[in-house]
């Protein structure tokens, strides 16, 4: 579209979230704190539903799955933001910024198709239970998880390959800590208003219609089982809340990201944390504290452990 790259900026800097000490310092701690609260609430997940055979079925196979893409998701932004925090000269280069844009559109299109996948199993499970296990056979999950990753990658792919043939001659401040599309484009020295309308309509659109499709069917769920049984619909609420927070969680700062009229606005640097950090926390604190098969799992688990561990120091001390 635009010819051969003729871009002569090799780096790109970031400003960062503020120049005061002491929130830099508070910064550090918290996104700290929170960075390896995820990991390890997620690697918690993933080994309690890998090892428990009790879990092994079809809702937590995809909670699985989305507690990696949040342990990669996290990671594509947060390492690097904790190592800049008390930097002067906080940048990436040109390649760099390109493959951490690329990454966030690859997973947050996955996690779109997955909890779309993750509904319409709970639609499955709650309104035709009988049916359930026919219905998410292992290979339809199999199916799920490769067409969420597939989607993901087309969705990332289908703007990059417009983005890297870019000249950028000029600007090269990223007001953030990260690199992002939209902020992205506006440094290229040549009219992108065409490719800002395709990243509206590929991201904006797709995760705010991804969003009213997800409602409109937690919306389904909840009618249907009123209408056959009102006393189940408090059952049917507790089990969708989880569900629910995590969408609400996950697709609000995306949609301001791609929605706002405004591409000056600082919030989006905020909100931007709050998915990178807050998110990935929040999703397995959600699915495990509010779910008792998890928390019966968790501890039969480290039951386990124990159990091992007294028969390791046992075998030696007696050598």
């Amino acid at each position: 579209m635009y010819g051969t790259n003729q871009s002569v900026v090799s780096e790109f800097v970031f400003l960062g979230l503020t120049n005061s000490w002491e929130i830099r310092l508070l910064l550090f701690v918290f996104s700290l704190f929170f960075y390896f609260a995820s990991m390890i609430g997620n690697l918690v997940i993933v080994f309690t539903v890998t090892l428990d055979a009790h879990l092994h079925s079809p809702m937590y196979f995809l909670l699985a799955n989305l507690s990696v893409i949040d342990m990669v998701f996290c990671s594509i932004t947060a390492p690097k933001m904790i190592c800049d925090i008390f930097k002067k000269h906080k940048a990436i280069s040109f390649w760099g910024c390109i493959t951490q844009i690329f990454f966030s559109h690859a997973l947050g299109g996955t996690e779109m198709v997955l909890l779309i996948a993750m509904a319409f199993d709970r639609y499955v499970a709650i309104c035709k239970p009988l049916h359930y296990l026919t219905i998410m056979s292992p290979r339809k999950c199999l199916y799920f998880l490769v067409t969420s990753w597939i989607t993901g990658l087309i969705h990332s792919l289908v703007q990059l390959v417009f983005v890297v043939d870019l000249p950028f001659c000029g600007p090269n401040i990223f007001d953030s800590f990260y690199c992002d599309l939209p902020r992205l484009l506006r440094l290229a020295c040549t009219n992108t208003q065409e490719l800002q309308f395709m990243v509206t309509v590929n991201s904006g659109l797709i995760s705010v219609g991804s969003f009213i499709m997800l409602v409109i069917s937690y919306i389904f769920i909840l009618l249907t089982v009123w209408k056959h049984s009102s006393g189940d619909l408090s059952k049917a609420l507790s089990t969708l809340s989880a569900h629910i927070t995590v969408v609400i969680l996950f697709f609000g700062p995306l949609m301001f990201f791609y929605t706002w009229p405004s591409p000056t606005s600082h919030l989006d640097k905020y909100l931007a944390i709050f998915d990178a950090f807050i998110t990935p926390f929040l999703n397995p604190v959600i699915y495990t504290f509010r779910n008792r098969d998890m928390k019966v799992a968790m501890r039969r688990l480290c039951s386990h452990l124990m159990h091992y561990r007294n028969i390791l120091l046992m075998k030696c001390g007696t050598i």
